[in-house]
């Protein structure tokens, strides 16, 4: 189609997007949600409400012989008082499963948070447009990837040819949980989180419920897994329980049994694969919380630092190392009565061998090329044949495979 055809204004409904848990109406459009309105309710603080509401791995998705793609939307940014300015969010168009362009756009709600201070503002701004023209000639699969890193509030699509709701295409949908890591931290793009990208490559539909600090086993969290339908279930957990310091191991123990029993009430056989944390330097032995850096912040910078005292262990106190070998305590003893229960050690992901060459920027997230190397590498051992996510005619080659653990 030409880039002056008349443009066709279609209705953002619930079969049109991908990704999302559920649609929230409000006065403009809709607003894509990665909890549903329950667990919103179940005592969610502000940090987790605002991750859930940032709209990783959702997608509009539809099958159109379009040439242009309009979409308004209004954008709820972060800015952090004392730190460099954030890039805009980015948008990802997929036509036929092949990435052909990106776009931001500018302008929208801010919400400044002073770190120091503990407080935060909000400063309204106006909706903006997205255009994507040049699409291939034909009828097309195309997929719009929204920012994994802004509250996207959904105004109004358009193009100049009908749509329609992308067919099922029989691929088995994984749902993720985990924390900013697995939400995106410092990806590229939404479909360059190590999640989007392991999905890729493992030829499966995702919903992706990583929340940036929400990763806690929060009740309500698995009871949306425990009804939301999926193929595959992966959890990530343990640097968010550390670095807020949010419990010591006698909680956390009973609380990963209760978080698994929840989602197995609605998953009894589904294939579940525990994740346990990345390697993190300044928590592989110190407990938290994590404490910003007031020396980098003065310097313009985010760096984080560890303010726990090894010693405390002795207490209780969770690590990362205290973590993962619980955590194979727990799944080793479950998985005698549970065939498709399964662990995997997330140094695999991320260890020290990738440290030096892959440092992580801030001592806590992966920049973009770890979230590369961990997206390529857990689908090399989850969806391959020998993988807990298995599927007759594997599609991923194990090419960066190391040994799976269980």
């Amino acid at each position: 189609m030409s880039d002056d055809h008349p443009l066709i204004s279609t209705a953002i409904t619930a079969d049109l997007v991908r990704g999302a848990v559920e649609l929230e109406r409000t006065e403009r459009g809709v607003l894509p949600h990665r909890l549903p309105a329950r667990a919103r309710a179940r005592g969610a603080d502000a940090q987790v409400l605002m991750a859930e509401a940032q709209p990783s791995g959702v997608r509009l998705a539809f099958r159109t012989r379009a040439g242009t793609v309009e979409l308004d939307a209004l954008a709820t940014k972060r800015a952090y008082r004392g730190a460099p300015p954030r890039p805009d969010g980015v948008y990802d168009l997929v036509v036929d499963g092949r990435l052909t362009d990106r776009g931001s756009i500018t302008g929208g709600n801010v919400v400044t948070i002073d770190m120091t201070a503990g407080t935060t503002g909000m400063e309204p701004g106006p909706v903006g447009t997205l255009r994507f023209a040049g699409l291939p000639a034909g009828v097309k699969d195309v997929e719009l990837w929204l920012p994994f890193n802004e509250v996207t509030e959904l105004i109004a699509l358009r193009t100049d040819a009908p749509v329609e709701p992308l067919p099922d295409r029989g691929r088995r949908v994984w749902l993720h949980h985990g924390s900013s890591i697995s939400h995106g931290s410092d990806a590229e793009s939404p479909t360059a989180t190590w999640p989007a990208l392991a999905a890729a490559r493992g030829g499966v539909e995702l919903i992706n419920l990583g929340f940036g600090g929400g990763a806690l086993l929060d009740p309500f969290t698995a009871r949306t897994m425990r009804d939301t339908p999926a193929d595959l279930i992966s959890i990530k957990m343990g640097i968010n329980l550390v670095n807020t310091d949010a419990m010591r191991l006698r909680a956390f123990t009973p609380a990963a049994h209760g978080f698994l029993d929840t989602i197995r009430d609605g998953h009894p056989t589904t294939p579940l694969l525990v994740v346990s944390p990345i390697l993190c330097p300044i928590h592989e032995d110190t407990p938290g919380p994590s404490a910003f850096d007031e020396d980098a912040l003065a310097a313009g910078r985010v760096r984080m630092r560890a303010a726990g005292d090894p010693a405390e262990r002795a207490a209780g106190k969770l690590t990362l190392n205290v973590i993962r070998e619980e955590l194979a305590r727990i799944v080793e003893r479950r998985a005698a009565e549970d065939p498709n229960l399964h662990h995997l050690d997330g140094r695999l992901l991320y260890g020290s061998d990738d440290v030096t060459e892959l440092p992580l920027p801030d001592e806590l997230h992966p920049d973009v090329a770890t979230h590369r190397r961990m997206g390529e590498r857990f689908a090399a051992l989850a969806f391959t044949d020998d993988g807990p996510f298995a599927a007759a005619g594997a599609r991923v080659r194990p090419e960066s495979a190391s040994s799976y653990r269980r």
